[in-house]
């Protein structure tokens, strides 16, 4: 499994908005001044995302590291199958030239 730095970043972002909606609406019913409300809202907001994000980074650490590339380094290093092919059937070296 491979998500970008900023994949991780939306989907934590997301998680701790949706956690801190539901915060709000369970915080608003009950009865507290609104300071008590937003201050918990937001730290039940900032807590969800760091803790989103330390569980990403065990998830990166306990993963086995894997030897990936990319098409486009493999591509633009290594060339075609065809191209690879002609370059080891010719003889780079004229037999005149010796």
């Amino acid at each position: 499994m491979y998500i970008s730095p900023r994949a991780a970043r939306v989907r934590n972002s997301l998680v701790s908005l949706f956690n801190g909606g539901i915060t709000l609406i369970l915080l608003l019913i009950a009865p507290l001044g609104l300071a008590a409300v937003i201050v918990n809202t937001l730290l039940i907001m900032s807590l969800s995302y760091i803790i989103a994000s330390l569980a990403d980074r065990v998830i990166v650490w306990l993963l086995p590291v894997s030897q990936t590339e990319l098409f486009s380094e493999i591509s633009s290093q290594s060339g075609s199958l065809r191209r690879q092919r002609q370059q080891s059937n010719v003889d780079h070296s004229p037999h005149w030239y010796q």
